[in-house]
């Protein structure tokens, strides 16, 4: 396996409009980036990831662009962001910007002019088609919607979009489209990013028929379509390989076989891909489940393609609650967590707060949120039928505004976040949970990520080793090992709210242990792990 910056890399998330707000008007913004800079690189990350901060009518929390060169004034102007790229690089860190190239916004102008008549020449830069039988041309649904079709009267047609009507796709079979998409992408790399997270980049390619779905509930007719592929490799072509940059597709609905088409090494498209499996296709926590995902897609991708590693970001609910224990074990919880997630084989992602054990929230009404596909959703129900609150209580728990409330950075008013009044609450808890009180206390989680940020950075074995799941039937325990070069690392983990016994198979020398992290303060070198009891939600690391 080739070694390259960005495998070494720990990746940390900025959603920036819950960041931190240097203005007052409640949305976080570039500057507010800025400012905490430090903060992040104290941390250990090695690479910003920058939520989109395009121009936008925002319907969508700026995944509606509407225009690429520009910003949105929220975030702030072209003279902040190129400030920001500058001290980002001053620090050794790098920057890589979120694009979303399946589709604009409604307003912006390619749209604008495709919808203006059916003969303009970008008329075919959207995809558009006629009724079927006086209504939609098929039964697809959208990712936000119920269909993927929005009538226009003006043309007297219907135009695609497969999350919400305010995002119409690009028709990515125009070669025009591929190279005006090209020709962005090399505007920022020029500017001197250093990659692109690219959001639901397996949508690119449509179907090759638009006929109705068996189930059109099942949505995964939208992607990985033939021909995708071909405009990957064209743009890993056209742009791409052109820099020394790192690239990371958000692809939904694939397994490791066709995950490898994406990473594989061989097949210059992209460096690595974010899949879920686990943050779509697993609800809640199944640690057997879990490890035959680790296990089936570190088996496809060894020494040919690269995997993420992440629990949550701005569209899936914390980690500690989703995933852990954000009760009574809430530090042990999001520690394990963090353990597992740093010594699995892939990049980590760090998503803001997740390293000081920030919560999903909470709210009383459907009103206190903004999740456009949650209230989307709400809204679909009622008007079923179904009882309201029956239906609000339904969607909680995996509503994207779980972790998009504001960074938790203190205990006053509005969690130090803003002068303003917030664009979403706050989650109540900020006086318990918040950064000024991690940064006080030495067995915080904030100081843990720290410590294992810098195991990471400091032991190979960790980014290249091989790894082996020692405990495949266990539904509590995760135990494995990392090995590179005659190094060897051992990860205990136990997911549980019990103590749980293990008991190392044969080949191990319990005496010839170093103990390299433990999140329980108390672990000593000399505690027994051939034959132990590790208590709820216990994680040490081993070399053994």
């Amino acid at each position: 396996m080739k070694k390259v910056w960005w495998k070494e890399a720990v990746v940390y998330q900025v959603y920036w409009r819950s960041f931190y707000d240097t203005d007052g008007d409640g949305y976080g913004d570039l500057q507010g980036v800025i400012e905490k800079l430090d903060y992040i690189q104290n941390l250990g990350a090695d690479v910003i990831w920058l939520n989109p901060v395009y121009e936008s009518p925002d319907k969508d929390n700026g995944y509606d662009i509407s225009d690429y060169y520009k910003l949105m004034p929220k975030a702030g102007t072209m003279e902040t962001w190129e400030k920001l790229l500058h001290e980002v690089h001053r620090r050794g860190m790098k920057l890589i910007m979120d694009l979303v190239v399946n589709h604009t916004s409604n307003r912006h102008p390619w749209f604008l002019e495709s919808r203006s008549s059916r003969s303009n020449p970008k008329r075919d830069w959207y995809i558009w088609k006629d009724p079927k039988d006086g209504k939609e041309p098929n039964n697809w649904r959208s990712y936000f919607s119920p269909s993927v079709w929005e009538w226009d009267e003006k043309t007297g047609q219907y135009y695609f979009h497969s999350f919400a009507v305010d995002q119409p796709d690009l028709n990515w079979a125009n070669p025009e489209v591929r190279e005006a998409v090209y020709e962005m992408m090399r505007y920022w790399l020029d500017k001197g990013i250093d990659g692109f997270r690219l959001d639901a980049i397996a949508l690119l390619a449509k179907p090759e028929r638009f006929d109705d779905a068996d189930n059109p509930h099942d949505i995964r007719y939208l992607t990985n379509n033939p021909g995708l592929h071909d405009f990957l490799k064209e743009m890993n072509e056209k742009v791409l390989r052109h820099y020394d940059i790192m690239t990371v597709g958000e692809v939904a609905y694939v397994s490791p076989e066709e995950g490898l088409l994406y990473v594989g090494e061989d097949r210059h498209e992209l460096n690595a891909l974010f899949h879920f499996e686990v943050a779509d296709e697993m609800p809640g926590w199944d640690m057997l489940r879990f490890k035959e995902i680790q296990k089936n897609w570190y088996q496809k991708l060894k020494g040919k393609g690269w995997n993420s590693q992440f629990l949550n970001n701005h569209d899936h609910t914390r980690q500690v609650t989703r995933y852990g224990n954000d009760g009574k074990y809430r530090v042990e919880s999001a520690k394990l967590l963090a353990t597992m997630l740093h010594t699995l084989p892939g990049n980590p992602y760090v998503y803001q707060g997740e390293e000081i054990g920030m919560t999903g929230v909470r709210f009383a009404s459907i009103e206190d949120y903004n999740d456009i596909a949650m209230k989307n959703r709400y809204r679909e129900e009622v008007e079923k039928g179904r009882d309201p609150k029956e239906v609000f209580e339904s969607l909680l728990a995996l509503s994207r505004d779980n972790s998009r409330t504001p960074m938790q950075w203190d205990d006053t008013e509005h969690a130090g976040f803003t002068t303003g009044t917030p664009w979403i609450k706050v989650n109540p808890n900020y006086k318990e949970i918040n950064v000024k009180r991690d940064l006080a206390h030495e067995h915080s989680i904030y100081r843990y990520y720290q410590k294992l940020i810098a195991l990471r950075k400091a032991n190979p074995v960790i980014v290249y080793g091989d790894y082996e799941d020692l405990s495949p039937g266990d539904p509590h325990l995760y135990v494995y090992t990392r090995c590179l070069d005659g190094d060897r690392l051992l990860v205990m983990l136990n997911h549980a709210d019990h103590e749980t016994a293990f008991t190392l198979p044969d080949g191990f020398d319990d005496r010839q242990k170093q103990l390299l992290i433990a999140n329980y303060p108390d672990v000593g070198e000399g505690d027994s792990i051939a034959s132990c009891k590790l208590r709820p939600h216990e994680a040490r690391v081993y070399r053994i």
